[in-house]
């Protein structure tokens, strides 16, 4: 905090746990309302020159952060694995996406113009101010650096509430970043509770702004208490996202996809397409070649090179799983492969990736959010009830389209309604927007629109064209 590691005014001490083994392998010490007060109080200190730093300053200081994390990628590897979880391979990526956030708001801030002529005006694209961000579990790492990097690069500074569930990697993250020794009360990160750090955040009208990806039914708590001092808010909340896979797909190709875009990261992500939409004319071949593909996935040891799907973060998640599980079977979905439990020879918090057939969009399974390897099979008559059926969710963060024919499938894509469709398994961009439709938030992150939701517009009427 203020450029220098304090001691939280905090006194509850919270265990950190191995997913795989379930083994406490830690604590961190929680901060307080206090230290949020004290982080929030460093930041504005720290606001004024920042604001009026060059862009050449700016990028500068992305770069040096970009390589001290990077340098640190082995370091924050490891947390990821032991702490959260994830299968080594993606672990690997999860590091790399840390450091590359920096690099990535660095080229954002190169290619826009600060200050922009229109009309008889200078249009300035001015910083908000302090900014609040909040973090989640599932990716802890890469959404601190991304968000950071992006409130630096407009001129922001900011206050930092990651997932206490995450603390070694944050630890990490801190160290690499405290050797680039930016100027003090740029960024300042306080471990503590949602409830009461991030409240305090969300509170304090010495805050402009919250950026927060989590869940929507917190997302919606952000929302209301930041109406009380007129906030502006980034939210990536919850998805439900359906993978339509069409009649003319090569099946060989598109269910290998829609089962790795399905199960991304253990099942704990956002982004995961949980409803695959399958023609009812192929709902045998398609159905069996799920199953050959989750039959062949490992799951459990997250070091093990082979192995696709990791635990889950905690108890209170694999619990949650569970009765996901138990609900599917409940409301009469054929159950495919996986089910409850452990898969063989695993504890911890791993579950059996599983997969239910015979849902209907009506089910509490395909309308909720499990955030687990749990996939839900349904049917469709024709193109029209496919996009019928992806689109009646409350949500609309992202949806896949499964093709052998782009130009059909870009078609069909242009009427979902989502933030992000991927076609035929297209991988993620940097510069591409990111946000939610619907109840999956507002706002974008990323990119050129990452940057602009740091920025306010200006407008100085009756300026000397230059």
């Amino acid at each position: 905090m203020d450029g220098r590691f304090v001691v939280p005014h905090g006194t509850e001490l919270f265990d950190l746990h191995n997913p795989f083994t379930g083994a406490v392998i830690g604590r961190v010490r929680l901060g307080n309302e206090e230290d949020a007060r004290d982080a929030i109080a460093a930041a504005k200190m720290a606001f004024p020159a920042w604001s009026r730093s060059s862009k050449e300053e700016r990028v500068s200081l992305l770069k040096r952060m970009h390589d001290a994390v990077l340098a640190r990628k082995d370091q924050l590897l490891e947390a990821i694995i032991v702490e959260y979880g994830a299968p080594v391979s993606r672990a690997d990526w999860m590091a790399g996406h840390a450091a590359n956030s920096f690099l990535d708001a660095a080229r954002a801030l190169q290619s826009y113009d600060l200050t922009q002529r229109i009309g008889n005006a200078d249009v300035i694209m001015q910083p908000l101010g302090v900014v609040g961000l909040i973090t989640p579990w599932n990716s802890n790492a890469g959404f601190i650096c991304t968000k950071l990097a992006y409130a630096l690069a407009a001129g922001c500074t900011a206050v930092i509430k990651p997932s206490e569930m995450s603390a070694t990697q944050t630890q990490v993250l801190l160290e690499a970043l405290h050797e680039v020794s930016a100027p003090p009360g740029l960024y300042n990160v306080v471990n503590g509770r949602g409830n009461v750090v991030g409240a305090e955040f969300t509170a304090s009208p010495d805050v402009a702004k919250i950026s927060f990806t989590g869940s929507t039914a917190v997302g919606k708590t952000i929302l209301r208490e930041a109406a009380s001092t007129i906030k502006r808010v980034t939210l990536e909340l919850g998805g439900k996202s359906p993978t339509i896979i069409l009649d003319d797909a090569d099946l060989s190709k598109a269910i290998p996809i829609a089962v790795q875009v399905g199960l991304g990261n253990s099942g704990q992500a956002c982004i995961n397409g949980t409803r695959i939409l399958i023609p009812e004319a192929r709902r045998e071949e398609a159905i069996t070649a799920i199953k050959g593909v989750i039959d062949e996935l490992k799951s459990g040891d997250p070091r093990d090179p082979t192995t696709a799907i990791g635990p889950m973060v905690s108890q209170t998640q694999y619990e949650r799983v569970q009765r996901y599980i138990r609900k599917g079977i409940e409301e009469g979905a054929t159950l495919v492969a996986g089910g409850e439990g452990h898969p063989d020879g695993s504890s911890g918090y791993t579950v059996r990736p599983t997969v239910f057939a015979d849902v209907t969009n009506d089910m509490v399974i395909a309308r909720e959010e499990i955030f687990g390897p749990v996939l839900c099979v349904l049917t469709y008559k024709d193109e029209a009830e496919a996009i019928k059926i992806a689109n009646d969710t409350t949500y609309g963060l992202h949806a896949y389209v499964l093709s052998a024919d782009p130009a059909r499938a870009a078609a069909v894509a242009n009427q979902l309604e989502a933030g992000r469709i991927a076609i035929n398994g297209a991988p993620h961009h940097p510069d591409v927007p990111f946000g939610g439709f619907k109840q999956s938030g507002i706002g974008r992150e990323y990119g050129v629109f990452g940057l602009q939701s740091y920025l306010e517009p200006k407008a100085l009427l009756g300026t000397v064209a230059a």
